[in-house]
């Protein structure tokens, strides 16, 4: 179903469906955790597909603009991904120590979010939330 989605995504754009991308959005959906461009590329080489470096950021690209993909986190400088289509929506919790990513839902969260944004007259098409601080083992080993 992905592949069509982005199939019809890129005709409307007026770009292609290559082989390059196709190799990268097949990876991309073999990945259930969060991924950043440096490990999907080394993954597409290491299965002797061909995609340069640049393809796989402009296809991240058009897929974060189509939304099959979502950038979840900025650790370390760099952006990490995670598709999202077929996946119920979740916030994360990111140790800043170790970098562990904690997967969260809160029905309560989501209520007050709508909440918020029926207050200010805003239709919300989509968030992340990302809260940053020390999970439990890092945190009992104090803060540097």
């Amino acid at each position: 179903m992905e592949k069509k989605i982005f199939r019809e995504f890129l005709e409307k754009k007026g770009c292609k469906f290559t082989k390059e991308r196709a190799a990268i959005l097949s990876e991309v959906f073999s990945n259930h955790g969060h991924f950043d461009p440096e490990d999907l590329f080394s993954k597409i080489r290491e299965k002797e597909a061909k995609a340069s470096r640049a393809s796989v950021y402009r296809t991240l690209q058009l897929l974060l603009e189509c939304g099959l993909v979502e950038q979840v986190e900025r650790i370390d400088k760099h952006a990490h991904y995670e598709h999202t289509f077929g996946h119920k929506h979740h916030d994360h919790l990111i140790c800043l120590r170790c970098g562990k990513v904690i997967q969260l839902f809160s029905e309560k969260l989501e209520k007050l979010q709508e909440s918020l944004c029926k207050k200010e007259n805003f239709r919300c098409v989509s968030h992340t939330l990302e809260m940053k601080g020390y999970c439990e083992k890092c945190g009992s080993k104090g803060r540097k």
